[in-house]
Parts: structure tokens; C-alpha cells; sequence
């Protein structure tokens, strides 16, 4: 049966998101040791900006943070960061909004399925093995060798619904 886990939930009133940041960060730099990966002060800093909340940033809001900090900072250098982060399973890509947000569970490389709160941009990251098999097979029916599935939907997340 395959494996359902709620990789990051929607934030409850009582997050404390500055732990959010601290367990990423300590599980990157855990997962860069391990897998031979340099986890620069840049690429670091870059996985800081993408974490300080759970809304999707994009990279020129990083670009403009890092520019108030280091001379030099150009888009190369963000979208560089970026892809490696991607390519570690640190952060993920929101396609639909162009913007990208921390992982829920850091150097997790399995399929995404996100929950995007039209209303306060929240994300929350889920990782349902029965919608990624359920999708590869429909696939497969169709000739179709699927590598990689990301799965966005829209809506409204608890709070903003009791909220209306």
C-alpha cells in the first residue's frame, strides 16, 4: 500500500515558525553532509528566505532581500541557489504561481501534492502515494512514462474558510 503523510500542514495559531526554520536548515545541512552536497553560505541564506514563512516566494522577492544584504546579488545567482535546493529536495517549485516554498520535509525527493490557499497564499505539502500511483498507471495506460509529478490545487485552507 503505498505511503499517505502530511509532509507540512497548514500553520495552526500556535506555530512557532521560527522552529519551522531551524529543523529545515539543521535537516538540509544534515542531508548536504550525507550526500557529499555543499550547502554554501549563499545557498543556505537563499533556503532561509524561501522558509521565512509558508507562502510561496518568488526570485526576484529573494533578489531584492539578498540585494539589501550583499553587494552583487544578481538573478544567476538566486535561480542557481534555487535549482540547487530543487534538485536536493529542499524547496519546491509552485508552478502555477512561479514562486517557490520551503519542503516539508527537507531532502524528501517523492512526489508533491501542494494545497494553495487562494486567500492567505498558504501551502501546505502532502505526499499521497495513492494519487502519484493512481496518475503513473493512468499514464502508463496511455504509453505515457510520467518521471516526476507535482500536483497544485486551489482553494481555501481551514481557517480562511471558517473565517467567511
Amino acid at each position: 500500500m503505498p505511503r499517505q503523510n502530511v509532509l507540512s500542514p497548514f500553520p495552526q495559531s500556535s506555530h512557532v515558525h521560527a522552529r519551522c526554520l531551524k529543523v529545515a536548515v539543521g535537516k538540509a545541512e544534515q542531508a548536504c553532509r550525507t550526500r557529499g552536497a555543499r550547502l554554501t553560505s549563499l545557498r543556505r541564506r537563499v533556503l532561509e528566505l524561501v522558509w521565512r514563512s509558508h507562502e510561496p516566494v518568488k526570485a526576484y522577492d529573494i533578489l531584492d532581500r539578498l540585494r539589501a544584504e550583499r553587494r552583487g546579488a544578481a538573478p544567476p545567482t538566486v535561480y542557481r541557489a534555487l535549482d540547487f535546493l530543487r534538485e536536493e529536495g529542499f524547496v519546491h517549485k509552485i508552478e502555477s504561481l512561479n514562486a517557490y516554498v520551503g519542503c516539508g520535509e527537507p531532502g524528501h525527493l517523492g512526489s508533491g501534492q501542494f494545497l494553495i490557499c487562494r486567500h492567505c497564499g498558504e501551502v501546505a505539502e502532502i505526499d499521497d502515494g495513492d494519487i502519484a500511483a493512481l496518475i503513473a498507471d493512468r499514464a502508463r495506460q496511455l504509453g505515457f512514462a510520467s518521471e516526476r509529478q507535482t500536483i497544485e490545487v486551489d482553494g481555501l485552507c481551514g481557517d480562511c474558510r471558517a473565517a467567511r
